[in-house]
């Protein structure tokens, strides 16, 4: 099978992410798309960070309608922060028989060189990249695609300041992970 990692906080997971995903799936013929749920990143300091499990969770029942989609907390058992070279390298050796491709917002590839061992990836990888903006990026190279998903004006950083200023985020989530949210009162204290 051909799969592409969608790697991300998903903190929490919007109507864009699953938006992005479906678009990838669709037009570059994926199997299945695996989300990668990263407990910390080590260019980030997640301040808002909710706990990975809860994010899993929460992930698990805004894709449960979705044959074509998988949560996968297979960097929760790895040593943090995560490096996604690492993680590369566990999936290919737990899953030899599938092939992968990794799925970028073009802020991340921007800062890739920042990234731990990136020429690994680079060289071993097909990297789709999305942009989150409309801006275009600077990299180019033979395993970079660039894709144009429709752009949706929405981040899991206006979802926590929503929360937090008791705004209404109904069109940003699905109602099963609003329900969550609003059930378990995530992210308003933070």
């Amino acid at each position: 099978m051909h799969i592409g990692l969608y790697f991300g906080s998903f903190n929490p997971i919007h109507k864009g992410h699953l938006a992005i995903a479906e678009y990838m799936y669709r037009q570059f013929c994926f199997d299945k798309i695996w989300f990668i749920v990263s407990p910390s990143n080590p260019l980030k300091k997640e301040k808002d960070l909710l706990d990975e499990h809860k994010r899993l969770k929460i992930l698990q029942i805004a894709i449960k309608n979705y044959d074509y989609f998988m949560a996968s907390d297979i960097e929760f058992q790895m040593e943090k922060p995560s490096y996604t070279y690492l993680t590369l390298r566990k999936i290919h050796a737990e899953y030899p028989q599938h092939t992968f491709a990794v799925l970028l917002g073009g802020d991340s590839i921007n800062d890739i060189k920042l990234w731990k061992n990136h020429e690994e990836i680079l060289q071993n990888y097909t990297i789709y990249i999305y942009p989150r903006s409309e801006k275009k990026d600077n990299i180019a190279g033979k395993n970079i695609i660039y894709a144009n998903p429709p752009l949706l004006n929405i981040s899991s950083t206006m979802i926590r300041e929503k929360i937090k200023n008791k705004e209404n985020i109904n069109g940003y989530v699905s109602s099963e992970v609003l329900q969550i949210i609003e059930n378990e009162n995530l992210y308003a204290s933070h």
